[in-house]
This record gives C-alpha cells, sequence and structure tokens, in this order.
C-alpha cells in the first residue's frame, strides 16, 4: 500500500469519527499519530512530534488575538449593546420596506464588528429583534430566519474566529484577512437588505401575518418617537470600540493582538460603565472566554499536528500533482473545492471544515497561482453557508433553541433562511470571479 493510499484512507477515517460524535480535536489528534506511526513505522517518532507541536504550535504572539477577541464579544454581549444597537436600527429604519428584518440585519452587521462569532450573534437577536418582530405583525419562522441568516455575517465581518483559525491554518496575515473580510462582509449585508425589501414586496404573505395591517402599522406616524439624544447615547459606546478597534487596525497602527487587546479593554470600560458587569457575571465572563480560548488553541494544535502528518504522507503534493495532470484550471478547482465544503457544511460544523480541509487544500490553490487571501474568503463564505444548511445548521439551531417557540419548527427556520443562502452564493461566485472584490484593500 503506497503512502498516498494511506494518506486517503486516513482522510476517510478521520471524517468518519467526526461523524460517529468523536471530538474533531482527539480525531486529529488519533489520525495524525497512526498515521506517522504507520508511515514511518515509529511509534516513539509519532510521540515525539505531538511534543513539538504542542510546544512550537501556539507559541506565537499572534495566537493571544484568540482569548483578547473572544474576551470583547463576551463583555459586549453581557454589556446589552446588541440590544441597544437593534432598537436604535429599528427607531431608524421602521417605516422602510420590511423595516425590522432591515434593522435585525443594520444591527448584526455593527454587532459583528465587535464580537467575531455567528452564534453569539444569533442568541443574542434572537431575544431583542424576533419579539419585537412578531410585535409588529413579522410571521414567527420568517423572525427567526431573519436572526439566522443575518448572525452569519459574525463570521465574515471583521473582527472572525474562522478568519483567525483560516489565518493560522493557512500561514497568511490574520489583519490582511480581516482586511480582506471587510468588502465581502457589506456585499453580504447589503444583499440581505435588498434581499429582504424584495422578498416584502413580492410576497408579503411570507413576511406578514396580515400584509395589510403590518403596512398600515409601518405608516403610522403617531408611534413615540426615540430621542436623538437617547439614540446618541446607545450608539456610542459600540461607535466608539468599532472605529477604536478597526480604525486602528486598519490603518495599520495596531496589529492584531494589539487591537484584540485594546478592544477586550474598551469593552470592559462600556460593560463597567453600564453597571452590567458585576463580581459573578465577571467570573462567567473570564470562565467562558477561558474555556472558548482553550478550545480553540487545542483544535489548533491538533490540526498542526494532522498538517505534520500529512505533509509526511506527501499527501498536499500528491494532490496538486492528480488536479494539474486532470487538467483542472484555477477556477474549475475553485469550483470543485467549493462544492466539497458546501457538502461537508450539511454534516460538519464550521471549525472541523476548516481544520479537514485548509492543510490539504491551501498548498494546492497556492499553486495553482490562487491567492490565499481570496482563497480563505472563498472559504468562509462556503463554510458560512453551513451554518444555514440542513440538518447540521447550527445557527439555526441556535435561534430555535433560544426561541423555545412550539410554533415555529426548525423546518420552517430551515425554510426562512433560503433567501439568505441565495445572496452568501452570489457573494461567494462574485468573489471567486473578481478576486479584488476580496484583495482590494490590502
Amino acid at each position: 500500500m503506497t503512502t498516498l493510499t494511506i494518506g486517503f484512507i486516513l482522510i476517510a477515517l478521520l471524517i468518519a469519527l467526526v461523524l460517529l460524535g468523536l471530538q474533531i480535536a482527539y480525531a486529529l489528534f488519533a489520525v495524525g499519530f497512526l498515521g506517522i506511526w504507520i508511515i514511518r513505522g515509529n511509534i516513539e517518532l509519532a510521540f515525539r512530534m505531538i511534543e513539538l507541536t504542542a510546544y512550537s504550535g501556539i507559541e506565537d504572539y499572534l495566537f493571544a488575538t484568540i482569548p483578547l477577541f473572544v474576551l470583547m464579544g463576551l463583555l459586549v454581549s453581557v454589556s446589552n449593546v446588541g440590544r441597544d444597537t437593534f432598537e436604535v436600527a429599528e427607531e431608524l429604519l421602521r417605516r422602510v420596506l420590511c423595516g425590522l428584518g432591515v434593522a435585525t440585519v443594520a444591527a448584526n452587521t455593527v454587532f459583528a464588528a465587535v464580537t467575531g462569532v455567528s452564534i453569539a450573534s444569533a442568541a443574542v437577536f434572537t431575544r431583542v429583534a424576533v419579539p419585537e418582530m412578531k410585535r409588529h405583525g413579522y410571521r414567527p419562522a420568517f423572525a427567526a430566519g431573519t436572526v439566522a441568516g443575518s448572525s452569519v455575517l459574525g463570521m465574515m465581518i471583521p473582527p472572525s474566529l474562522l478568519l483567525i483559525i483560516y489565518g493560522v491554518l493557512a500561514e497568511v496575515s490574520i489583519g490582511g484577512m480581516f482586511i480582506a473580510g471587510l468588502i465581502p462582509g457589506v456585499l453580504l449585508a447589503v444583499g440581505f437588505v435588498v434581499m429582504l425589501m424584495t422578498v416584502s414586496v413580492v410576497w408579503p404573505g411570507f413576511v406578514y401575518v396580515d400584509p395589510a395591517a403590518a403596512t398600515a402599522k409601518r405608516l403610522d406616524r403617531t408611534a413615540p418617537r426615540m430621542p436623538v439624544r437617547t439614540m446618541l447615547s446607545k450608539l456610542l459606546p459600540i461607535a466608539v470600540l468599532v472605529l477604536l478597534v478597526l480604525g486602528g487596525l486598519y490603518s495599520g497602527y495596531f496589529t492584531p493582538t494589539e487591537a484584540g487587546g485594546i478592544g477586550a479593554f474598551g469593552a470592559l470600560l462600556i460593560a463597567l460603565a453600564r453597571r452590567s458587569l458585576d463580581r459573578h457575571k465577571m467570573w462567567s465572563v473570564m470562565k467562558q472566554t477561558g474555556a472558548i480560548s482553550v478550545a480553540i488553541l487545542i483544535l489548533l494544535v491538533a490540526a498542526s499536528y494532522y498538517s505534520r502528518m500529512l505533509s509526511i504522507a506527501g499527501l498536499p503534493n500528491a494532490i496538486a500533482e492528480l488536479v494539474q495532470a486532470g487538467g483542472f484550471s484555477p477556477m474549475g478547482f475553485l469550483l470543485f473545492y467549493t462544492v466539497v465544503i458546501l457538502a461537508m457544511g450539511m454534516i460538519l460544523d464550521s471549525t472541523s471544515i476548516l481544520l479537514i480541509m485548509v492543510p490539504i487544500a491551501a498548498p494546492i490553490a497556492q499553486g495553482l497561482g490562487i491567492d490565499l487571501t481570496q482563497f480563505g474568503i472563498i472559504t468562509v463564505l462556503a463554510v458560512e453557508i453551513g451554518l444555514l444548511t440542513p440538518p447540521f445548521g447550527i445557527s439555526v439551531f441556535t435561534v430555535h433553541n433560544t426561541l423555545n417557540d412550539p410554533r415555529v419548527s426548525v423546518e420552517q427556520i430551515f425554510a426562512a433562511t433560503m433567501p439568505f443562502i441565495g445572496i452568501m452564493l452570489a457573494v461567494l461566485v462574485l468573489v471567486a470571479l473578481v478576486p479584488a472584490v476580496s484583495t482590494l484593500l490590502q
């Protein structure tokens, strides 16, 4: 049996272990260990490689971005900034077509700029936006689908944990990935808004329980207005935080790690100023930060070990030769790769897909002349779609569990997210066809 055959068998084994329920970190370690042992015939080398990988895998200063941005996102969530952002967006966009849907997208866009995690956005806005949308005559399933669909912005608009993980796995600049995600993130947000307004005109029964009553309520000018001073006071904290973190990052004044530290400190000041952070909540935030960060860092160590096994097996080079021998053009490879990612998104979570595929695919893409920054944006966009597709669809299940409304089934929420998936596919195709969409700001 050739080394290449062993490598393919090990990849199949890895996917099987994950599907059977083994945690991805354990699966990566097990397959990596087994692969090195079989290929080199030396179990001591397999143990030695674990030691070297654990030491060198996350020693870089850059990895501090992960706990810092996680801490910032959790502090922002505790301080109710998401609720305030939605209330202001609701006030400003109430009379726009599908105004509360647009407000949800707008609030998610701003919230994404300081959290980096789609699940956090889904949980926050399910509690905040869905009750308001239901009160204004929107269908509960549509409201839940809007929250789930727009929550994926948290994985594209920087700072994003998926962009950080991709940057580490592909060995490209995390700051560069953040900058590259800005235009596609904005395009997604604009596309969602246009889609919501179009659907509300073309298919009002999909959006509203009673379209005529909802329109009358939208045009009602007797409703009390929020004072401008109140709106400014609600928006000021998050506006300052976004300006501080992203402004410093894009101007080159901060490194990604420094931006994470500044953002976490700013989020702490906001939480303290709002008196939303007592001793118990602070302890909870610190515990969650540690748990999430350690889990991600262990995954990265496991992925590094798995990557070393792939290199020993010569798998990336062998697959690259097969791709070239098969006459794949760069665009053909991107199409094939995207289809594989979309298929995996139906059965695996986002991080697992990145950890399995990027170490294999990134060297091949680079060999074909594909810019790794563009490739990363395509990868994250395709992985994001998996957050909304059945049967896994973690964003949909997060919204469903948080909503806890027996009248709204998971199937109804999945159906309501289909238009969002259409917009995401359109942006993905645009990024693939026009590399400048992701590289223009570099």
